[in-house]
Order: C-alpha cells, then structure tokens, then sequence
C-alpha cells in the first residue's frame, strides 16, 4: 500500500475565506482535500454542493475527496463525476443498487468508495471489496463536525485490513470523525491509509503546523 494521507476537511474551514483556508493546508503538503456534502435528509446538517467544490478545485491543484452523505445518490452523481475529484464515496446505506454506483463511478474514471456508519458492520460490503478503491469508515456518527471518537470503529478498521491483507485486495481505508494527535498513530497502526480532519486542523490557531504535526506522527 502506498504512504498514509491526511485529508483536512473543508466542512470545518473558514468559509469566509476559503481559498485561505486550502492555502494553509495546502503549505503543510496535505494529500488530499475532503469535501462532506450533506442534504438534511440523509444526515440532519446541510452543507454545500457541486459549485462550492469546483470553486475549492480553482484554489488548488490537491485531489477532491468528495463524501456524499445524502440519500439517492445515484440521482446526483453525474453532477460530482463531472468535477472528476480522486474519490467519489456514497454511504452503502443510502445506496438501493450500491454495485451499479460503483460501476458508474469508475466507469466516469473516478475511484469509487463506500462508507459506513458507525454500526453498519463491514460484512455489508463483503461483495463489493473487490471492486472498491475506497472504504470510508465513520468513527462519528455523521452530520457535524467537532464530535467524539467512537472507540468500537478501530475494530472495523481492523477487520477490513486484515481482509484486505488476507484476500490479496487494494482498497484504501479512510476513517472520518475525530481523529487528531492523540489517535491518529493508533488508527494507523490498525490499518487506516487516510486520515480525514477537520476540527483538529482548522480550530487550531495554525492550521499549517497542525496538518503538518498530524503528517509528522504518521511518519514516526
């Protein structure tokens, strides 16, 4: 597998100046940017879509990592494949006919993802792991920023890694919720490839030295 990737999300940066927001991350060589979209449906928060993304894509050239937390995804995924981001991830449990949303999305030349709740059980995509670029797992439940690790999610990380090793797969593991320097070299040691953070990185006082801390620890 490839180097661990920390993905600051947006969800929590200064929407009043967001080109500053990705600049400051971007200084510190984050891997990727992470885009929540929420419905209200799906989740109870509402947050952006398609045009706020394409204008955080005219303020750098690191990779989108676009979360669709919102309910029929498959009747608004041509609007998120055609800013071609590097991840397009839905939530297995908002997906009717998840296989055919995978094969559309790599069909678009997108990687594909999935994610899961936090007590959704990794069995649910036993089928699809080999067809999957991604899997996203929730250590929060979904719809805001700022909240608490939950511990049992280290287990499923655990578990999809040892599948991944046992069964000869590539799928990425990325966790969402919580994660910051007290957790961050545990996850990895579990299994986890992309750390997504929000909260621990644009609350700090210096989002550029907290990226950078965060890709430090993965390091060590």
């Amino acid at each position: 597998m490839s180097k661990s990737q920390v993905a600051p999300s947006i969800l929590s940066a200064d929407f009043t100046n967001l080109e500053k927001s990705i600049r400051q991350v971007e200084l510190a060589n984050a891997d990727l940017i992470h885009c929540d979209v929420m419905d209200g449906r799906f989740v109870p928060n509402i947050t952006f879509g398609p045009m706020l993304i394409r204008t955080a894509q005219r303020c750098t050239k690191i990779p989108m990592d676009v979360h669709l937390m919102i309910v029929q995804p498959e009747d608004h995924l041509d609007a998120f494949l055609n800013l071609k981001p590097e991840y397009l991830t839905f939530h297995i449990e908002a997906a009717t006919h998840a296989d055919r949303l995978v094969q559309r999305i790599k069909e678009a030349g997108v990687k594909a993802g999935i994610s899961l709740n936090p007590a959704t059980h990794e069995s649910e995509l036993e089928y699809l792991l080999e067809t999957l670029d991604l899997v996203l797992v929730m250590s929060v439940n979904p719809g805001f920023g700022g909240q608490k690790f939950i511990d049992y999610t280290k287990k499923k990380t655990e578990r999809l890694a040892d599948y991944r090793e046992k069964h000869g797969l590539r799928y990425k593991i990325e966790m969402d919720g919580g994660i910051g320097e007290n957790n961050i070299q545990e996850l990895h040691s579990a299994g986890c490839d992309i750390f997504v953070a929000g909260s621990s990185i644009f609350s700090d006082d210096n989002p550029t030295a907290a990226t950078m801390r965060l890709k430090k620890l993965l390091n060590n």
